[in-house]
């Protein structure tokens, strides 16, 4: 899954091309495109089935960007986090909002035409507790728009009015995935995967017939039990990398929530297979020593039957949470003089892979995209990496770069095959590893094995915005972000690369040099990538605004400022010519603005048992309370949380469920008693009234 995530750059090592015995670099693999100028509609994730975040339009471009204004901008209250990138289909938008709420908007005028709330709230509340409110998009085929609920029930609206044609659910009752990705749609038929492997759910991918809801086809990413495996090889070749107990502590993980893509020349689909799950393969698989199929690897099956086709694993026995989820890219590429149907992919572990999509075989070798430890090199022969000592924490403790955010997430990276670069939003921060006991008030326990963030090494807390050359596998150019969560990026055929970031600039960059020649200042920070398209000849672009998604659960670290309700999340959509203006509102605040009641005794012992419970509040309001602004507010600064009556009051009954605060009626007195003992703890240390606690777990100081 997505919820603890992180990483580090450096340059791609100087053999690289040697290794692939490849002689043509970006300038001159790439080739003039057909269609220029077209493609008014952007009715697909990443602009079209390749899901290269391309745009072909050509109106806007570097000789009169310094034009483009904003043509109109659309408030979204009550919506949170905002990661999907929105669809642009004969001249209307469609976007999902932080919990699957669906948006019809007039791409013109910004006017609301619809929304659908599938309100799992009411439908599935357990779910909320699995995830922050996040998704990243909606599909659109033959006039119906399709979305997944957090709960996993599949949605089929008619994209006119935005009436339910019918729902289903896609995982089992009582499992515990969820969905926050974007289906796609394919030959009249809609896939949608699914998370929680960090809860070691079993990852699979589900087709539905677009018409009806009704299953075609489902493949799983790992295996199950004997009895379900018998008769499906690649179910049987996969148990061979598992120990014969493994089910025993869950599914294994593999979950897809983010990449799946349809080749249409192949007729396949590429599944992003998740990271394995519980992290340590000790606690998942005990008493093996195997790959641990098909956890971190891209899987090709049939598009008609879900059938195994081939696997490439980038990381053998995963044991850092890495993933072959961000978005995988299709295309056709010259290399050594000759067309090579290829897929492109920059995985979490940091490495950027060009592979045969025929075979899945390895084209080059790997280039390193990020700061990257734990690996030397890629076997070309058998595409296994040659890893580094150590990194397995077998001594107890391992430090490595990237780490559990990646090098390369969710947030889609582009593909311009005008300059032949990909353009990938980077980021750089390592990760601890401990099996001690003894992380910091920043770590995670997660079944038994401690992980936090960690800054050392130059670069560290901050994002880049990288032009990659898969063909030379080397790096072109690149742009350092102040902060480390930013967004994903749109190429043009106009010459340009857009991308968000987290302080809240809206940039566009020469795409050939990393020039920047156009920002403009959103008001809050941005996570999703922005699309284009036209209406009447003329082109827009439009983004998402609204900072969050993992931010939460890396408190300090991915802090910019942004505070709960204050900055409205928005839709921005920008024009040549366009002379619209932002309402003024508050800018990043990063003071804590802590309330107490200085009549409040500290029971010491209550804070420490609190301080262990508010890890399961950690992905909406901060670990060690250490709040972002999104999904939820900064329970220092809250009125409610300060006093005991109303806290309960507020987790027992559930009042602001709606608003995607879950009920937690399983809680006792005690232990609310316990929670609420902590946020005045952690409180009292920002107003100078206690000493802050940077200790190991366990040991409070007075």
């Amino acid at each position: 899954m997505h919820r603890l995530k992180m990483t580090i750059l450096a340059a791609a090592a100087s053999t690289a091309l040697l290794a692939a015995g490849c002689t043509k670099g970006a300038g001159e693999a790439a080739q003039p495109e057909a269609g220029v100028g077209t493609d008014q509609n952007w009715a697909a994730v990443g602009g079209g089935a390749d899901e290269t975040s391309y745009s072909r339009l050509t109106e806007i471009g570097t000789g009169n960007v310094d034009k483009l204004g904003l043509a109109w901008s659309l408030d979204l209250p009550g919506e949170v986090t905002l990661e999907a990138t929105p669809l642009a289909v004969d001249g209307k938008i469609y976007f999902p909002g932080s919990y699957a709420a669906v948006y019809a908007v007039d791409a013109v005028t910004g006017k609301q035409l619809w929304k659908f709330d599938p309100e799992t709230w009411k439908h599935n509340p357990d779910k909320m507790h699995f995830s922050f409110g996040a998704n990243r998009g909606v599909a659109y085929e033959n006039g119906k728009i399709f979305v997944a609920g957090l709960d996993c029930r599949l949605f089929a609206l008619d994209a006119a009015t935005g009436k339910q044609l019918w729902v289903t659910e896609t995982t089992p009752a009582g499992s515990y995935n969820i969905c926050t990705g974007a289906p796609r749609t394919f030959k009249g038929k809609v896939i949608i995967g699914n998370g929680g492997a960090d809860f070691g759910a079993r990852g699979f991918v589900t087709a539905f017939d677009g018409n009806t809801g009704k299953q075609v086809w489902r493949f799983y990413t790992t295996p199950g039990t004997a009895e379900q495996n018998k008769g499906d090889p690649a179910m049987e070749a996969a148990a061979k990398t598992w120990g014969a107990d493994f089910t025993k502590n869950g599914g294994g993980g593999g979950t897809a929530w983010n990449g799946i893509t349809f080749d249409a020349e192949l007729n396949r689909i590429y599944i992003g297979a998740g990271n394995a799950g519980a992290y340590d393969p000790l606690v998942r698989d005990p008493g093996s020593k195997g790959d641990n199929l098909y956890t971190s690897s891209i899987v090709a099956v049939d598009a008609d039957t879900g059938k195994y086709v081939w696997h490439y694993q980038e990381n053998p026995r995963d044991s850092w949470d890495y993933k072959a989820t961000p978005n995988i890219q299709t295309a056709t590429l010259q290399i050594d003089g000759k067309p090579r149907k290829v897929i492109m992919h920059a995985p979490t572990n940091g490495l950027f892979y060009l592979i045969d999509r025929e075979t899945g075989k390895l084209i080059n070798q790997p280039g390193k995209t990020t700061l990257v430890n734990w690996v030397k090199d890629i076997d070309m022969k058998t595409g296994r990496p040659n890893e580094e000592p150590n990194i397995r924490y077998e001594t107890g403790l391992t430090e490595i770069w990237p780490g559990t955010i990646g090098g390369h997430n969710w947030q889609a990276m582009s593909y311009s095959p005008r300059t032949g670069l990909v353009y990938i939003p980077i980021q750089q921060i390592g990760a601890r590893f401990s099996k001690r006991g003894d992380a910091s008030e920043n770590a995670f326990n997660v079944m038994g094995l401690l992980l936090e963030p960690i800054k050392q090494k130059e670069g560290d807390g901050h994002g880049f915005l990288v032009a990659w050359d898969p063909v030379a596998q080397k790096e072109a150019w690149r742009v350092k972000n102040d902060n480390l969560w930013n967004g994903g990026t749109l190429a043009t055929a106009g010459g340009l690369v857009f991308q968000g970031t987290a302080e809240g600039t809206f940039n566009a960059y020469n795409a050939k040099s990393g020039e920047r020649v156009w920002q403009f200042n959103a008001g809050l920070g941005i996570v999703g990538a922005p699309m284009s398209f036209s209406v009447n000849g003329k082109q827009y672009v439009s983004i998402l605004v609204g900072y969050g998604g993992t931010t939460a659960a890396y408190g300090d670290f991915m802090n910019v400022g942004w505070k709960y309700g204050v900055q409205p999340r928005r839709l921005l959509t920008f024009a040549i010519g366009g002379t619209a203006k932002l309402e003024a509102t508050p800018g990043p605040d990063m003071k804590v603005h802590a309330v107490d009641d200085p009549a409040y005794v500290i029971n010491e012992a209550d804070v420490a048992a609190g301080k262990q419970l508010a890890v399961s509040c950690a992905a909406c309001h901060g670990i060690a309370l250490q709040a972002t602004g999104t999904p939820g507010p900064d329970l220092r600064e809250s009125a409610i949380a300060l006093q005991l009556d109303t806290l309960t009051q507020l987790l027992k009954t559930g009042p602001l469920m709606d608003r995607g605060m879950p009920k937690f009626d399983k809680l006792t007195d005690v232990q609310i008693r316990q929670i609420h003992a902590y946020i005045r703890a952690k409180a009292r240390e920002q107003l100078g009234l206690r000493q802050k606690d940077n200790s190991r777990p366990g040991n409070v100081k007075l």
